[in-house]
């Protein structure tokens, strides 16, 4: 997969939209960040619970790992977009989407 590919699927998720925080793309869905995208390193960041992050961590440490810091502690998870595949790379947008989106999207979705 490429930083194309996480923006392509990144968007398709109901009403999502692309804007940037810290110069750095973002995709947010009524206004809250779900995910970043950092095409010259090759990563996305992706919001889960902390218990997600845990289980992806161990589950896929090559494709996922805890940001460093506060960040991480709060379930922001670094996701290596060249070791993913498609339907892997949807479902860890999803679920990220699903965590910050509102409860009226979260059936669409």
């Amino acid at each position: 997969m490429t930083p194309e590919d996480f923006r392509r699927l990144a968007l398709e998720l109901p009403e999502a939209v692309e804007n940037a925080h810290l110069g750095t793309p973002d995709f947010r869905v009524a206004g809250k960040i779900f995910a970043t995208l950092s095409a010259t390193r090759g990563t996305g960041v992706v919001k889960f619970i902390r218990e997600q992050q845990e289980m992806l961590c161990a589950a896929e440490p090559e494709l996922f790992s805890p940001v460093p810091d506060r960040w991480g502690q709060s379930g922001w998870t670094i996701l290596q977009i060249a070791v993913a595949d498609e339907a892997g790379l949807r479902n860890a947008l999803l679920l990220a989407w699903r965590n910050v989106a509102p409860k009226r999207l979260r059936a669409a979705g």
